[in-house]
């Protein structure tokens, strides 16, 4: 479990793309930002998706530990660890070169106000004099993909969790059982429902007020939620 959690610290990256300029922006006034600095942002903030497969991964951790308990230390060896990190961080990559790649190429006529506290996905299509089409087609798809695959595992592994907890003879046991996972299945909630929120996108002008308020939660108030969810926990 604590090897996991250590490689989650992608995090301090998310925050500290958003985090101190927004602080910066509202202490001396200044709300101009270069292009490159707006690139900066939107790479570390869509590196993100590394998340998701790093939470599927620790799922099956909790399956291993709670329905194979015995064999826990063989099956999650350090290589076994490894292994599905650096698949998590190297798929992560593979998922944002396109968006990245096409964001790009797309051309802004001058400058332009941006309705948000930093630079995300939504202000950049809804402000490019370019043709978003194929980009926003290529990053639902993306997402998508992304989010469906990791649900599913995330979902199989708990099923097969809430099996074996609901086996258990005494609640005693159903209770220690609980605790193991339970606050991998908190984060898990808070991740998805931002994910979720970010991709409904009734129109272009309400994309941008809802992810807003969906972006505030995920880069500062989730994150702050996490430390206290799994400290509480351990």
């Amino acid at each position: 479990m604590y090897f996991f959690l250590r490689c989650f610290f992608l995090e301090i990256d998310l925050t500290s793309t958003c985090i101190p300029r927004f602080l910066a922006t509202i202490s001396t006034g200044d709300r101009t930002i270069s292009y490159n600095c707006c690139v900066t942002q939107l790479f570390f903030i869509l590196l993100a998706a590394t998340k998701v497969f790093l939470l599927a991964t620790i799922s099956y951790d909790r399956y291993v530990a709670i329905c194979q308990p015995l064999h826990y230390t063989t099956v999650m060896s350090q290589n076994v660890c490894t292994l599905p990190v650096l698949c998590s961080w190297l798929t992560g990559f593979l998922v944002i070169f396109p968006l990245i790649i096409l964001g790009l190429q797309l051309d802004f006529c001058g400058s332009i106000d941006i309705d948000h506290f930093f630079y995300d996905v939504s202000p950049m299509l809804l402000f490019s004099c370019s043709d978003t089409g194929f980009l926003e087609l290529i990053a639902f798809i993306l997402a998508l993909r992304t989010q469906l695959v990791t649900l599913v595992l995330v979902a199989v592994s708990y099923t097969a969790i809430a099996r074996t907890i609901l086996r258990l003879p005494s609640a005693q046991q159903k209770k220690k059982a609980f605790s193991t996972c339970s606050s991998h299945t908190f984060v898990v909630s808070i991740t998805y429902d931002s994910c979720i929120f970010m991709h409904i996108k009734p129109s272009d002008n309400d994309r941008v007020d809802l992810t807003k308020g969906v972006t505030v939660m995920k880069t500062s108030v989730a994150l702050m939620l996490n430390l206290f969810i799994y400290n509480l926990g351990n």
